[in-house]
């Protein structure tokens, strides 16, 4: 088994406008996902806006400077996440297709395989 990193990125301002068929799309695909996946699903979240994120960055002098928002600026920003644990990266492709963001013109997913310890 490998452990996968799913991150939905979207633009906010579309997540924001979204009418509530399109809510009700996304919670679907959520469901869904939650339900082929089991207890293959580690841990998830949705996130805050990326406004009230914090980021650290070191300065001239080498200490850690607190900036507010998020690192990068760009127009998607990282929304939600889960962490599986399946076979191989086939499945977690099939489990992530399942998910609205997968195919909303606006917003995307990104599997990243998480690097065991040791």
């Amino acid at each position: 088994m490998t452990k996968y990193l799913i991150l939905i990125y979207g633009d906010e301002q579309e997540w924001a406008a979204m009418s509530d068929e399109e809510r009700r799309a996304l919670g679907e695909g959520h469901r869904r996902f939650v339900a082929a996946a089991g207890s293959a699903v580690l841990g998830t979240h949705e996130l805050e806006p990326a406004e009230v994120a914090t980021t650290l960055r070191t300065d001239s002098a080498g200490r850690a400077v607190r900036m507010d928002g998020p690192f990068l600026e760009a127009k998607e920003a990282v929304g939600g996440y889960y962490l599986v644990d399946v076979p191989d990266l086939d499945e977690v492709m099939d489990l992530a297709a399942l998910l609205y963001e997968a195919s909303a013109g606006h917003s995307g997913v990104e599997i990243r395989p998480v690097v065991a310890p040791g």
